[in-house]
């Protein structure tokens, strides 16, 4: 063991600890091949999933180009399909998959502001609502930083495309691409970053808008992309495969494939090609000014790589960097460098990591930090300094590392009292509909914010002075799936967290609402209270806290009495620690796919105050892809039984006034052709059966053995959420019992009103409602209620799982009629045939 004392660190030796991957000879290979090419090529299109795997994959790996990806948007207003999260924690999660899919097909991630706020009929709703020129500034911005030589857009600019954001992504970069070479167009962009000409556009033409293009079609550029890399072991289109899967929330597992795969593109704009996107461009040195001094240099390092021994090429890597450095500033000079750079820590096997003992803290509080290094090669190393402005860590020493010999650097640091929140930054402020609000325009386009914490480390390798950085984690070790780590994150010293989403007051009675205090810092000791709407109040007024230890938590409860009057309004929850306010709540999201996401949204709640009643008391639930619905149920003061498969029994069933089925369970729930004649039969006993929407394939049921009488399912939606509602039935029980549904009960709604209505159905059901977007025909299958035998089914496209969470007063009136249909004892006779 080595003790070494410099400040306040202590360093040591120590065997056994565990390393994450490095490449091998093969990827490094690779590498030093794609230090040698200097193409690149920036794909559009509008959301997280709309990406072509395949050709980021095959230009990243075989082309060797610096590849991105800019995505308008983060995919906030899509469904999920592995659990209950939906829009801006939608947007979390698909942001992380985004960049799990470019970890493993070697591209890079953009986004602009724009924010997926659902399907588009159009491309002008679409650029009205993100906001046109915010955007194109975005993309043009993105260009302008990243200086790609061809731009490919997934979409046509019309509605081929199919989906307005589709269409929008293609204009704004076909618009950008006449406008990143004009210095008058955002001049202070220009001056940060300089110019930029691409030099052409093309439209990687899809199949479902072309049917017939092939290899032979006149002026189409054809891409091979299924070749093999025998550096890598797979095809392109079976590493395009790993890529894909990562898009877990929507269902997108994807099978690889071996075999020539073509894909196809349209020349738009620019120089036009005639057989390969580069060939019009200069991709080897020579297009940077000194750079034909740089090609050989490679040349020999490539030709002179040992597998064996990586390290033997650090000598001429270093020669390679010095003479890079020599060259005028530029995207390629920097992107090499860095190439360069951890081209050498490669070859060396040189591993940092910098761990805390805790995944969280807060601004101020003391953090222990441990770092591992080790030099897994014979080259000469030597760590110099030790840098991280947030720890207040600057600490110079002459420190050697030996080969294979662990050195582990203690240090326990307190976090900046000025550091800021560890809180994705868009959703830092309040937003509009279509437009992240983002402060600090350096931001724009990042995929995610920078680590919480990051330690630089000064090292020099063979006498080559070295900047390397590494984020600092924890890291725990699960007894199941081994070592694990998560991001660490500097929060608030304490969290006030409401145990609802919605609170829903019938009438004047006091009701409780409970708080999950949590520490973010050690020893937190305050008072709690909560802001009211006027004229309500709590009993009691306050709550004195105290927590011992971080990450400690606590229950709190205030009984509050509403007011007389209807309110649609809000309650927050404050702690005061020392004369400070804190009023910030924890979300977090948990899945394996991707790293652990930390949201600090504002600890308040949704109050209504409103009599919506309800008849019955116990409502069933079997889940499908994931909503909130069981905990909008319990807002109206159902007891709610989430079923189990197993648990779908007629003996069950008698315990239970209505079922409902969570969204997609049609789709996703292998077990429903089996669990849907029981569910069947309970209906024609009595009871009420509420099925919300399925998409119309993959179906886990056939397509009649769902529904007592034929449904036929269709991809129609209303998207305008302010559309006209047309009540068709106002005499109907689901609207009149036991609240009175009405027009006005369709104002305040979100994102949508619907989506996969039913296209056709029985005349043994009866149409409630009517809507539709401007200029579309009238859709009348979003509400279809039918008689069976002595209970009801229920089938409906209405946008529940989304309007529930949000607390719109209607949809919980109109949620409440339908779970309250068994306690109706007879449905009117009236049969109106409606037009499919």
């Amino acid at each position: 063991m080595r003790i070494f004392a410099f400040c306040v660190l202590l360093f040591y030796s120590l065997s056994g600890i565990s390393q994450n991957h490095q490449p091998g000879s093969s990827e490094i290979k690779l590498k030093l091949k794609k230090l040698n090419f200097l193409g690149s090529v920036l794909y559009v299109a509008a959301h997280p999933d709309d990406e072509n795997t395949r050709v980021i994959t095959y230009l990243a790996n075989d082309r060797l180009a610096a590849t991105g990806y800019l995505s308008m948007t983060r995919g906030d207003g899509g469904q999920n399909l592995i659990g209950p999260e939906i829009g801006e924690l939608l947007g979390l999660i698909r942001t992380q998959e985004l960049l799990a899919a470019r970890r493993i097909d070697g591209g890079q991630q953009f986004f602009t502001r724009a924010i997926d706020f659902g399907f588009s009929k159009n491309y002008q709703e679409t650029l009205e609502i993100w906001g046109r020129d915010e955007i194109l500034s975005d993309v043009v911005r993105v260009i302008r930083q990243f200086q790609p030589d061809v731009i490919l857009t997934r979409f046509p600019p019309d509605e081929r495309a199919g989906h307005g954001h589709h269409t929008s992504s293609a204009i704004l970069a076909q618009e950008a691409f006449d406008l990143t070479n004009n210095s008058n167009y955002l001049p202070e962009l220009a001056k940060e970053f300089g110019v930029w000409q691409v030099s052409a556009l093309y439209t990687n033409t899809g199949r479902w808008w072309n049917q017939t293009m092939d290899e032979d079609t006149p002026g189409i550029i054809t891409m091979n992309v299924g070749t093999y890399n025998s550096l890598l072991g797979k095809s392109y289109t079976e590493i395009a495969a790993d890529s894909r899967t990562q898009h877990k929330s929507q269902g997108f597992g994807s099978a690889g494939r071996r075999g020539d795969a073509n894909e196809y593109f349209e020349f738009v704009k620019g120089e036009k090609a005639d057989k390969d996107i580069f060939e019009k461009i200069n991709t080897t040195w020579t297009r940077v000014e000194g750079g034909d001094k740089v090609q050989p240099l490679i040349q020999k390092c490539i030709l002179d790589f040992n597998a064996e021994n990586p390290a033997a090429s650090i000598p001429q890597l270093i020669i390679i960097r010095k003479q890079i450095s020599l060259l005028k500033n530029s995207v390629w000079k920097n992107r090499k460098l860095a190439e360069v750079d951890q081209l050498i820590k490669d070859c060396a096997g040189l591993y940092l990591e910098a761990t805390a003992s805790q995944y969280m803290a807060a601004p101020g509080q003391p953090v222990r930090m441990l770092m591992e290094l080790i030099n897994r090669s014979s080259v000469s190393i030597e760590m110099v300094n030790l840098k991280s402005e947030p720890l207040g860590l600057d600490s110079t020493f002459s420190l050697t590392l030996k080969n294979n010999d662990p050195i582990i650097i203690k240090s326990v640091k307190n976090i900046s009292s000025n550091k800021s929140y560890s809180s994705p930054y868009w959703l830092s402020e309040p937003h509009a509909a279509g437009l992240f609000t983002v402060k600090d325009k350096s931001l724009i386009g990042k995929p995610e914010n920078d680590p919480a914490i990051q330690i630089a480390a000064k090292v020099v390798v063979a006498g080559q002075p070295l900047f390397l950085t590494v984020p600092l984690v924890y890291k725990w070790t699960d007894p199941v799936k081994g070592e694990l780590m998560r991001p660490f994150e500097v929060v608030p010293p304490v969290f006030v967290n409401f145990t609802k989403s919605v609170v829903v007051f019938n009438d004047q009675s006091a009701q409780s609402i409970t708080i999950l205090i949590k520490s973010g810092s050690a020893d937190v000791k305050g008072t709690l209270k909560l802001d009211l709407p006027a004229g309500w109040v709590s009993e009691p007024k306050t709550i004195a806290f105290e927590l011992k230890g971080i990450n400690t938590e606590k229950t709190i409860s205030f009984n509050v009495v509403p007011g007389k009057e209807d309110l649609d309004s809000t309650i927050k929850a404050v702690a005061e620690i020392e004369g400070k306010s804190y009023s910030t709540s924890l979300k977090q999201i948990h899945y394996d796919h991707i790293p652990v996401q930390t949201l600090l949204p504002s600890a308040s709640v949704r109050a209504l105050r409103m009599n919506i009643k309800k008849e019955g008391s116990v409502v069933g639930y079997i889940a499908g892809a994931g909503d909130e619905i069981p905990t909008s149920l319990r807002n109206l003061g159902f007891e709610v039984w989430e079923m189990k498969n197993e648990e779908v029994t007629p003996l069950n069933l008698k315990r239970v006034d209505a079922v409902v089925l969570g969204i997609r369970t049609l789709n996703t729930n292998e077990r429903i052709r089996f669990i849907m004649p029981v569910l069947l039969d309970y209906v024609k006993e009595g009871g009420t059966l509420l099925v919300q929407y399925n998409t119309n394939n993959d179906l886990e049921i056939a397509p009649d053995k769902f529904s007592p009488y034929p449904i036929t399912l269709s991809r129609d939606r209303v998207t305008q959420e302010n559309s006209e509602v047309r009540i068709l039935k106002p005499n109907h029980p689901a609207l009149n019992y036991p609240n009175k549904i009405t027009s006005a009960d369709f104002e305040g709604w979100v994102q949508e009103r619907g989506l996969y209505f039913p296209s056709a159905w029985s005349d043994s059901y009866e149409a409630l409602l009517s809507m539709n977007d401007q200029g579309e025909p009238a859709r009348n299958g979003s509400l279809l209620v039918g008689k069976y035998g002595e209970g009801h089914y229920v089938y409906t496209g209405l946008s529940f799982f989304r309007e529930l969470p949000e607390g719109v007063p209607g949809a919980y009136k109109l949620f409440a009629n339908l779970v309250s249909l068994k306690k109706i004892k007879a449905m009117p006779d009236e049969k109106v045939k409606v037009k499919k």
